[in-house]
């Protein structure tokens, strides 16, 4: 430490950089490396967010599993069950006094496809196959799900067996 010459005083600091303590800051080129991780980081969050839709291979897995419920209904029932297939939405019905009525069970209602999401029209407006008491259907029946450019098959074979993407 230097000594002054008209004491033992050292002599006054300037305000502001110190060599010898550092800077007193972040320099803004240290600022803007912070920023741009930052906005990196919060973009790779922002792309890894599922789509609020869900996907289109879950919407399709949902139909195929309530299509095989109304199989196995048939069969432990002993009575036809119907499932069908419009461009927006599904059902299932149940044959009683030899009319259609739609079935009152939960998982069996009648249900709108997710937002975004519609059945490509086989024949019609609404397509229907007919499973019965040995959980055979009445024809096979092809339901493609499109939403935005992705598509999805769901096969209800002769069989009665449902399987999705073929």
């Amino acid at each position: 430490m230097p000594i002054s010459v008209a004491g033992n005083k050292p002599p006054a600091r300037k305000r502001g950089f110190d060599r010898r303590t550092g800077e007193r800051g972040f320099t803004l080129i240290e600022l803007m490396v912070v920023v741009t991780i930052i906005g990196l980081a919060s973009a790779a969050v922002v792309l890894a967010l599922p789509d609020p839709r869900g996907r289109l291979a879950d919407e399709a897995a949902r139909f195929a599993a309530r299509a095989s419920a109304a199989r196995d209904l048939a069969v432990v029932g002993a009575k036809p069950i119907s499932v069908w297939i419009s461009e927006g939405g599904y059902g299932f019905d149940e044959r009683v006094d030899g009319d259609w009525v739609a079935m009152a069970e939960k998982p069996l209602r009648v249900t709108q496809w997710g937002k975004g999401t519609h059945a490509v029209p086989v024949g019609g407006s609404r397509d229907r196959v007919v499973f019965d008491s040995v959980g055979s259907t009445d024809r096979p029946l092809d339901v493609t799900l499109e939403r935005d450019a992705e598509r999805l098959t769901v096969q209800i074979g002769n069989d009665g067996k449902v399987r999705v993407g073929g």
